[in-house]
């Protein structure tokens, strides 16, 4: 009985994607035979779609659902590693029944969403096609009572960007333009107050340090502090932001002379935050050709 090393199931687990004691067992069962685990794990059913899933997928598309009574809407981020499978119809056939689904069960716990059919036609999918496919997250806003308020979106052209927006007041058309302006400008909160103290903390420290360069006095240091982030807070709060089709009017002056507010909105957009892997491809061919 060969001796299974952790250094060898280290190795499997990186060449395959699957778990520690599944490439525990394969070595075992192979005798230490590297090669043979791995034809044997390829045996195994749902390799493809485990061998694929380290595999950074940062690609996809976002889409929204409204219901007819516009007191609730689903918004939704699926994702594949290229933009070319991201406009394949397979894989935007998957998105639909998946948003299907959610806007269905008003379910926004992923897990829990894909469990069962949705997951086994993802895994298919990936077998298909040939690259990590993910459902990277899912979030709605509902209005209890139709008299409440507003639920409307806008979803970029190319499906890269998704809006939803919650007012109180104003109509579907009003509701629209503000989620059209949320995707163009991307604020982060609704009003001024609504920004985190962290982030206002970090950017002081960043303002004061730029600042204190100046050499000025610390009196007028700390008004270039505190002007600036005046204008921070502006420049990321929806209400304060020049509307985009009027930068004559911010989006506050425009609800107040409709009589309305925003409640709350949702902006999702392709892969943001995530580290997508840059590929040199004339460096691999260099480093093969050294092989």
């Amino acid at each position: 009985m060969a001796n299974i090393t952790a250094g060898m199931v280290k190795e499997l687990r990186e060449r395959t994607g699957l778990g520690m004691m599944d490439c525990k067992k394969a070595l075992v069962e192979a005798d230490g035979d590297m090669e043979k685990a791995i034809d044997d794990l390829r045996k195994a059913s749902g390799l493809k779609a485990a061998k694929k899933a380290g595999r950074v997928a940062a690609d996809g598309t976002v889409l929204s659902k409204i219901s007819e009574d516009g007191n609730f809407g689903v918004i939704l981020e699926v994702n594949s590693e290229t933009d070319f499978v991201a406009r394949d119809e397979n894989f935007l056939n998957f998105a639909n029944k998946v948003l299907d689904k959610a806007f269905t069960t008003r379910e926004s716990d992923v897990a829990t969403l894909m469990a069962g059919e949705l997951e086994n036609a993802r895994e298919a999918l990936v077998q298909k096609i040939g690259e990590n496919i993910s459902v990277r997250r899912v979030n709605m806003i509902e209005f209890k009572n139709a008299n409440d308020g507003i639920v409307d979106g806008y979803i970029h052209s190319n499906n890269r960007i998704a809006v939803l927006v919650a007012i109180k007041g104003g109509d579907d058309s009003l509701a629209k333009d503000i989620a059209m302006h949320v995707a163009a400008v991307n604020p982060i909160v609704v009003r001024a107050e609504d920004v985190p103290k962290e982030l206002l903390a970090k950017e002081s420290e960043i303002y004061s340090a730029q600042a204190r360069e100046s050499g000025k006095p610390e009196e007028i240091i700390e008004k270039m502090i505190q002007g600036r982030l005046r204008k921070y807070v502006a420049e990321v709060s929806l209400l304060d932001q020049p509307f985009v089709k009027d930068g004559e009017v911010t989006v506050g002056a425009l609800l107040k002379k409709a009589g309305a507010d925003v409640i709350s909105f949702i902006r999702y957009e392709v892969g943001e935050g995530i580290e997508k892997e840059e590929v040199d491809f004339a460096a691999e061919v260099a480093a093969a050709a050294k092989l």
